[in-house]
């Protein structure tokens, strides 16, 4: 077993998850991507560098989610390479409900079996997926980032994803707040049990949502009403949800991206008229950006 002399990088999409009421199964890659480059060195250092989102404030030891990620693929492959040096360039903003941790999940596992010469033949892409969604906890946002595109995906005896049809049409607008909404905070405002009736409702507007994105987008709004998860998380992002009330009350399909507090609103195409409208209403300190669907996912470049 060797590894590859010189550097590898690769890149990976941003995801949204959950899609409003697609809790924990949904997710979507869109086209804002993190860029991961690493090579193997001799001498057992570690070394890494951040530019962009998390520079200066995410660990550069061996803590950091990356260097995890590829030391867990390591492990599996049987071989930890005498020494590593890594750099980040993150596009994908932190703890704003934009799948950045799934991002450095798969990046990093990708990354460290591009490293390894015929490492695909020891870590397969279902082993890589498994491995994912385990480190992530849950596979919404790894599915999206692995796969590209539309993914369904959730637990049965392992985890499990299946990437479907998406609409040429689709796009969507992404306002992102200034500050973040830690995953676990906005997860803990959730309760242990919901009525029966809002499961209900929210498993027909889940299957709606799924026939919505992959050829009837007109139905978009209505598929996207959510009676889960994002009304009890008001408290924690009630800027996220003030707005996503007023652009649902315009008729825009405008749902909490993840865990928040980025809003995510589906529109007709990067440059249509509808984005350019969409785009003028981002709130004043907010950062807003028109984005097309990613149907790559991770890629080696």
């Amino acid at each position: 077993m060797t590894f590859v002399e010189g550097p590898v990088t690769v890149t990976v999409p941003a995801t949204s998850a959950n899609l409003g009421p697609g809790y924990d199964s949904l997710g979507l890659a869109l086209d804002l991507r993190d860029e991961l480059t690493a090579e193997v060195v001799p001498g057992g250092t570690l070394e890494v560098t951040v530019e962009g989102a998390g520079e200066g404030t995410v660990p550069l030891d061996e803590s950091h989610l990356v260097v995890r990620s590829m030391r867990a693929a390591f492990d599996i492959i049987g071989k930890q390479p005498a020494g590593l040096r890594l750099h980040c360039r993150n596009r994908i903003p932190h703890a704003r409900g934009l799948g950045s941790s799934s991002a450095a999940i798969i990046g990093g596992l990708v990354l460290a079996r591009a490293l390894v010469a015929g490492g695909e033949l020891i870590l397969d892409d279902d082993t890589l997926f498994q491995k994912a969604a385990e480190i992530e906890g849950h596979p919404d946002n790894v599915a999206p980032a692995f796969h590209g595109g539309f993914t369904i995906a959730g637990e049965d005896d392992g985890f499990f994803a299946v990437r479907t049809a998406v609409d040429p049409r689709v796009s969507v607008v992404v306002f992102v707040p200034a500050t973040g909404v830690e995953t676990k905070a906005a997860r803990g405002l959730l309760p242990e049990t919901v009525p029966h009736s809002d499961a209900a409702a929210d498993a027909g507007r889940t299957a709606l949502l799924v026939a919505a994105l992959s050829d009837a987008p007109e139905h978009l709004h209505r598929a996207t009403r959510d009676f889960l998860h994002q009304e009890y998380r008001r408290p924690a992002m009630p800027e996220s949800l003030a707005l996503v009330d007023e652009l649902r009350a315009d008729g825009v399909a405008a749902i909490v991206s993840g865990a928040g507090p980025t809003v995510l609103a589906f529109s007709s195409g990067v440059e249509s008229a509808e984005t350019t409208k969409l785009l003028a209403r981002c709130p004043a300190g907010w950062a807003c950006h028109a984005l097309s669907v990613d149907m790559d996912g991770v890629r080696i470049l």
